[in-house]
């Protein structure tokens, strides 16, 4: 990982953050509307920060539109400004996100990521550390809106709970911290959602694939990812197996 690329991702999504929980607490809107304005905002500033600090770097957002140019470049910045963002347009909710990668094409993958959880006040990179919970049962993370249909049989299979929680990033870092075993997701996301979340959690140890084990890649033509599996790394057979098993 290159240690100043991780340091300015992790700078962009804490001022992104910051203006997050600026536009919450001072715009006067709620819901989709704040969800669309703090997209947008984000956004914004991101790009602003990137073609400042890093002009000759390619951009894939969820909020801009896509460029085959990216295609050909050896650095692309992949960004969700705003993972979460029903979760951040309803009072109280902590779970979203803002994500920031690297990919390389010398690496053929993420080199430097940052997840931050601005109402946790923290920010999270590759160079962070996972942490093992310690509890009975393990708990497996879950969309809220759409968990996958063979969560409830791997769970039932490894003696596990299901814990529903949005945002990506917000379910991948509660793995990194400890507060639970795996994130399991199928049924649609883009690079944008995973990236990031994938490159700390590499970076920390963790598992990370598609859930037939696969490797993850990034930088696609047609940015594409459905499907997510991060854990601890001595889960990721027994999950892996489970999950085939339960078709």
């Amino acid at each position: 990982m290159t240690s100043a690329d991780s340091e300015f991702a992790a700078d962009l999504a804490v001022r992104a953050g910051e203006l997050l929980l600026k536009l919450r607490a001072e715009s006067g809107l709620e819901g989709k509307e704040l969800g669309k304005a703090g997209d947008a905002q984000s956004n914004v500033l991101l790009l602003d920060l990137l073609a400042a600090g890093r002009p000759g770097d390619a951009v894939l957002s969820e909020e801009s539109a896509d460029s085959p140019a990216r295609l050909s470049a050896d650095r692309v910045w992949i960004i969700d400004p705003l993972d979460g963002t029903r979760e951040y347009g309803m009072p109280g909710r902590s779970d979203w996100a803002v994500h920031v990668a690297l990919w390389e094409r010398a690496a053929a993958g993420i080199t430097a990521a940052a997840v931050a959880q601005p109402s946790l006040d923290v920010v999270y990179t590759d160079a962070s550390v996972a942490v093992r919970g310690e509890r009975e049962q393990p708990v497996f993370l879950v969309s809220d809106s759409r968990p996958p249909a063979f969560a409830a049989p791997v769970a039932a299979q490894l003696g596990g709970v299901l814990a529903p929680m949005g945002s990506a990033g917000a379910k991948a870092m509660a793995v990194l911290r400890g507060d639970a075993d795996a994130y399991l997701h199928a049924g649609g996301q883009w690079e944008w959602d995973s990236a990031a979340p994938v490159g700390v959690a590499l970076g920390a140890g963790l598992h990370a694939s598609r859930v037939d084990g696969s490797e993850l890649t990034y930088n696609a033509a047609h940015p594409y990812l459905p499907d997510l599996l991060i854990c601890r790394a001595d889960l990721a057979r027994p999950l892996l197996d489970a999950i085939a098993a339960a078709g």
